[in-house]
């Protein structure tokens, strides 16, 4: 089996920070403030810490391009802050000390290169504070292609009732989920057009990140008749991906024309999704580019679909 280390390592990495995030919630800190504005937590910095110290163990010559770094952090004025953000790592990695803390964040300050690993410690840091739904994506880049995808969600409640799984894929091995409690792996598979109930769409819950009326008036173009699930995170690459959905959209806010996709929002859930026989592409058909920078410059919108409407949906989208 191909990537079996780099594999069992992103697991036992992301389930790792997926513990710290459970531990956060039950008494979420005050959120601080990136340049951006985007609320991030005391959790986003343990996760990448523990991710980046697990990784780098392993893997010390492959970088990680990650979403935070500790530049603020270090800060006279964030001394309380990392030092919260210890005492959650400590309760993982209990020699854990604030410089080593420091250090692993920045670990996630590498750059694209043949080989690298992609991470959002936590995808949809908006609805983790709003005790909804988020993700710890990690994915593998390498020669220009994701060869793994980790996706752990928390949070996430699927029809058999179970709440809290890990998504794995690997490429050509095909797409699985298992419990962040334990218990059987499970192959995925994406939804048929046939089955009713579940041929439906999902979309972010933030209005900003996306054009929702043309979202919506899509969906209706190629048969979704029901109204959408709104949920935060990469875990509408999981639902898709589970078969519980057969569409996910991200198409441009009218409010920013001009924006770009971050990497790492996307690698992780798009190798889940294509791994359990989807397809993703931006919303003119071309392939996510994740191995050229951190941002998927030459890419517009996301359109993620149970493969089987795929090309209805790009059509609609481009007449």
């Amino acid at each position: 089996m191909a990537y079996q280390l780099e594999k069992e390592t992103a697991i036992s990495a992301v389930m790792k920070a997926a513990k710290l995030c459970q531990q956060v919630r039950k008494d979420i800190p005050p959120a601080l403030e990136k340049q951006d504005k985007s609320p991030v937590t005391v959790a986003d910095f343990g996760s990448q810490a523990i991710i980046c110290k697990v990784l780098k163990e392993v893997f010390p010559d492959t970088p990680i391009v990650g979403e935070e770094d500790s530049k603020e952090l270090r800060q006279e004025t964030s001394q309380d802050t990392i030092k919260k953000i210890t005492t959650y790592v400590q309760e993982i990695i209990p020699s854990a000390k604030v410089d080593q803390v420091l250090d692993w964040i920045d670990y996630g300050n590498g750059t694209v290169s043949h080989r690298f690993w992609t991470l959002d410690p936590i995808d949809g840091t908006k609805g983790f504070l709003r005790q909804d739904q988020y993700a710890v994506a990690l994915a593998l880049i390498e020669d220009r292609e994701v060869k793994l995808g980790i996706l752990g969600c928390p949070a996430l409640t699927l029809d058999n009732g179970d709440t809290g799984f890990i998504f794995v894929a690997v490429k050509g091995e095909g797409s699985y989920k298992m419990s962040l409690s334990g218990g059987d792996i499970t192959k995925l598979q994406v939804v048929s057009n046939d089955d009713i109930s579940r041929f439906r769409f999902v979309e972010s819950v933030e209005a900003n990140h996306g054009d929702q009326i043309q979202q919506n008036a899509i969906a209706k173009k190629v048969g979704i008749t029901t109204d959408s699930v709104r949920v935060d995170s990469q875990a509408k690459y999981g639902i898709v991906a589970a078969g519980e959905a057969a569409l996910y959209l991200r198409l441009p806010s009218p409010k920013y024309p001009n924006y770009r996709e971050n990497i790492w929002d996307h690698a992780a859930g798009a190798i889940v999704v294509e791994e359990a026989g989807g397809k993703v592409t931006d919303m003119y058909g071309k392939p996510l580019d994740f191995a050229t920078a951190s941002k998927m410059n030459d890419n517009r919108g996301v359109v993620v679909s149970n493969g089987l409407i795929h090309d209805s949906v790009i059509q609609a989208l481009n007449n």
